[in-house]
């Protein structure tokens, strides 16, 4: 079943988000050609790309790690970043749960690769 994403309404980060113990990815708003989507993160998505939509992650809940080539990057709550297109990337929490948003083009492709 597809989710219906309400519009003209308040959405709740914590409401969504409560009581999931395991990974989650729910879409929760959509403007012009874009989505914003909630992510619970419980462990690793694999090492991937899009080649068409940069992808921006705001951390909410927990930390979150995003595993770039050269570095890792560690998001605290209320911290934002954006990876741009074609750039291979690899997200997870630092312990156990992190709750993020990311806002990336409606239509965008992800590719898998290997590990870095």
């Amino acid at each position: 079943m597809t989710k219906t994403i309400p519009q003209l309404t308040v959405i709740d980060i914590e409401q969504e988000t409560a009581g999931i113990s395991s990974y989650k990815n729910v879409p929760l708003s959509l403007f012009n050609d874009h989505i914003v989507r909630v992510g619970v993160m419980t462990e690793s998505f694999y090492w991937h790309y899009h080649p068409n939509s940069d992808e921006t992650f705001m951390a909410i809940e927990g930390i979150l790690l995003i595993d770039l080539e050269d570095r890792t990057v560690e998001l605290k709550p209320g911290q934002l970043f954006t990876i741009p297109a074609m750039v291979k990337h690899c997200t997870r929490p630092l312990h156990g749960r992190s709750v993020n948003l990311t806002f990336e083009l409606a239509a965008m492709e992800t590719v898998r690769c290997d590990a870095s």
